[in-house]
C-alpha cells in the first residue's frame, strides 16, 4: 500500500495510510510557512513529540474537533487528560504499540519538553513507523546522538531530519545523521519558519547526495510524497 505524505512546515506532517490518518507536531496557527489552516485538518490520530508551542501546537483544538487520539509520552498524556480529554494513548522512549493502522515507538531526542504553560512535558521524543511493511523514522526536535545508528539498523525507508540549527541540528550534524542511519530516502524539516533557522534546504540535498547513497527529497509546505 502507498503512503501518502504531506508536509504542512516544520516537523507537521500528515500520513495517510489507506483510510487512517495520521498528524505529527500540529504547529499550524502562528506557523506563517503552514498551507493550509487548522480548521481545515483532519486528523485520526495526533502524535506529539513534545511540549514546546511549535509543536503542540493545534494539538487541542484538532482533537475536539476530529476526535483524534492523541499519541504522546505519559507526562503530556496526562496534561491532555487535564485539560478535559481522555481520547489519549500514552507511550515512553523505547516503547512501541501495535495500532490498527500499524505501529509506532518512541525514540529518544535530545532536546527539552517543557508545555506552553510550563508544565514538566517529560522526555522529547521521536518516531518510528512500522506502516504496510515501511519504516519511516521522523526525527522531531533533536540533536544528533550515536544511537541513531542503531535506529537506520532497522532498515528505514524515509527519515525525516530537522536541519535549522540553533535548536535542534544544523546541516553538518544532519548530514553525519544521514550517514549513521542511511536511510533509503530523506526529507530536510525545522527550517526557514523563523529567522534563527533559516537555512539553504538544497545546498543540504546537495551535500547528502554527494556524500551518500540516500535520495533526498526538499519539500515545499503542502507538498505530498507518496512512498
Amino acid at each position: 500500500m502507498t503512503l501518502k505524505i504531506t508536509w504542512y512546515g516544520h516537523a507537521c506532517f500528515l500520513i495517510e495510510a489507506g483510510k487512517t490518518k495520521l498528524l505529527t507536531d500540529p504547529f499550524i496557527t502562528g506557523n506563517p510557512l503552514s498551507p493550509v489552516q487548522a480548521d481545515e485538518v483532519e486528523a485520526d490520530y495526533i502524535l506529539v513529540s513534545h511540549g514546546h508551542g511549535d509543536h503542540l501546537g493545534d494539538t487541542l483544538d484538532i482533537a475536539a474537533r476530529t476526535g483524534a487520539t492523541v499519541i504522546s509520552n505519559y507526562e503530556i498524556q496526562n496534561w491532555v487528560v487535564n485539560q478535559g480529554f481522555e481520547n489519549v494513548h500514552p507511550q515512553h522512549i523505547g516503547g512501541g504499540f501495535d495500532y490498527p493502522w500499524g505501529r509506532v515507538k518512541l525514540t529518544i531526542a535530545q532536546h527539552g519538553s517543557a508545555l506552553p504553560d510550563g508544565t514538566y512535558g517529560g522526555n522529547p521524543c521521536g518516531f518510528l513507523f512500522y506502516i504496510h511493511g515501511k519504516k519511516i523514522y521522523h526525527a522531531c526536535d533533536t540533536g544528533l546522538f550515536y544511537d541513531m545508528k542503531l535506529i537506520g539498523e532497522e532498515g528505514i525507508d524515509l527519515a525525516i531530519l530537522p536541519i535549522g540549527d540553533n535548536f535542534t541540528m544544523g546541516p553538518d550534524d544532519a548530514l553525519r545523521a544521514v550517514k549513521l542511519i542511511e536511510p533509503t530516502h530523506v526529507i530536510p524539516i525545522h527550517y526557514n519558519t523563523f529567522d534563527v533557522i533559516k537555512q539553504d534546504p538544497h545546498a543540504w540535498a546537495d551535500k547528502v547526495k554527494e556524500e551518500t547513497s540516500a535520495k533526498v527529497t526538499v519539500m515545499k509546505p503542502g507538498d505530498v510524497l507518496e512512498l
